[in-house]
C-alpha cells in the first residue's frame, strides 16, 4: 500500500508522531512518500520518497494528516481533489478531524489491511463572480465559508439569498456557511447548531447581528445560496475559506455557495461514534 504522509512539524509533538507513524508504516512495509518541506527532519530514515505534497497525493492509495484540524483540513482539500481518502492523526490539541491519537498509532495496521470504513463528508463550493457576473474564482470547502468586512472595525450589511429568494439583510459582523463537519467549527462557536456529519445540509449562522431575529438557518444541500454586501461603505466583503487569506468581493461582486461536486473521504479505523467524539472532543477536551 503506498501512503501520502503530509505532518505539520510546527506542532510541539508533530515531529515524534511523524517518527512514530512512519516507523508503524513500515513495520507492514507500506510504500511511503513524504512532502518534501519534511525532508530534512526525516533524513534518517531509509526508503522515504519526498514529494510535493501535491504529487504525492496523486500518487498514493491514502492520506495520512499528522498535526491539527487546520492541517487535516488542508490535507483533505488536497484528498478530496484526488479522490484520495485521509486518515488524521491529531499532534494538537482538540483536532476533531482527526480519527487517531497519538497513543493509538498501533491501530495503523487496520489502514494497511484494509480494515477501515469511510466517512464521505459534504463539501462546499465557493464562486466569487466578478461585475460582469463571470466566474473569478471557485474553491472547495470542507467546514466553512466565512464572509466578513474587509476592514473589521465597523459592521456591515450582507444579503443572503437562497435559490433568487431574499433570506434576510445581515446587519453585524458577517455571516458563515458551514458544512455539518463545520458545525463544530466557527459556527458553533457563533451559536449555530451541532448537526450530525452524516446529514447533508448547509448551515448559515449570522455573527452578532444586531436584531432579535436573527437565528441559524439549516438548509437543503440542493439549495444555492447568494451572497453579496448591501451597501459599500467603508471597505470590501470578504470570504475566507476553511480558514485561509480573505478573498474581497468588490462591490457588485457577488459570490454563490452551494454543495461541491466533491466530497472528503475520512478514514475511520475506530468504532465510536459521532456523540462518543463529540463527548471526548468537546465536552471533556
Amino acid at each position: 500500500m503506498k501512503i501520502a504522509v503530509i505532518p505539520n512539524l510546527t506542532r510541539e509533538f508533530a515531529l515524534k508522531t511523524t517518527n512514530e507513524v512512519i516507523n508503524q508504516l513500515q513495520k507492514y512495509n507500506a510504500e511511503i512518500i513524504v512532502a518534501d518541506y519534511a525532508a530534512d527532519e526525516l533524513s534518517d530514515f531509509d526508503n522515504l520518497v519526498f514529494q510535493p505534497a501535491q504529487d504525492a497525493v496523486e500518487q498514493c492509495d491514502a492520506v495520512v494528516s499528522i498535526g491539527g484540524d487546520g492541517t487535516i483540513l488542508r490535507s483533505g482539500k488536497i484528498a478530496a481533489a484526488y479522490g484520495k481518502p485521509i486518515l488524521g492523526i491529531n499532534a494538537g490539541r482538540l483536532a476533531f478531524m482527526a480519527g487517531l491519537e497519538r497513543h493509538e498509532l498501533d491501530l495503523l495496521g487496520d489502514l494497511i489491511a484494509g480494515n477501515y470504513s469511510i466517512d464521505k463528508r459534504m463539501m462546499l463550493e465557493v464562486m466569487v463572480f466578478d461585475e460582469q457576473g463571470l466566474c473569478a474564482q471557485k474553491i472547495n470547502c470542507i467546514n466553512d465559508a466565512v464572509f466578513v468586512r474587509h476592514i473589521n472595525r465597523t459592521i456591515i450589511e450582507v444579503t443572503v439569498e437562497n435559490n433568487g429568494r431574499l433570506v434576510n439583510n445581515y446587519w453585524g459582523d458577517g455571516v458563515i456557511f458551514a458544512t455539518p463537519t463545520g458545525s463544530t467549527a466557527y459556527s458553533l462557536s457563533a451559536g449555530g447548531p451541532v448537526v450530525d456529519p452524516t446529514i447533508e445540509s448547509i448551515i448559515l449562522t449570522p455573527i452578532c447581528t444586531h436584531s432579535l431575529f436573527s437565528h441559524p438557518i439549516i438548509f437543503r444541500p440542493e439549495d444555492r445560496m447568494r451572497v453579496f454586501a448591501t451597501k459599500d461603505d467603508e471597505s470590501e466583503l470578504c470570504v475566507s475559506c476553511d480558514g485561509e487569506p480573505p478573498i474581497c468581493v468588490g462591490e457588485g461582486c457577488s459570490v454563490i455557495v452551494q454543495k461541491s461536486s466533491l466530497a472528503a473521504d475520512f478514514i475511520r479505523i475506530k468504532s465510536d461514534s459521532f456523540i462518543d467524539i463529540l463527548n471526548t472532543k468537546m465536552l471533556h477536551p
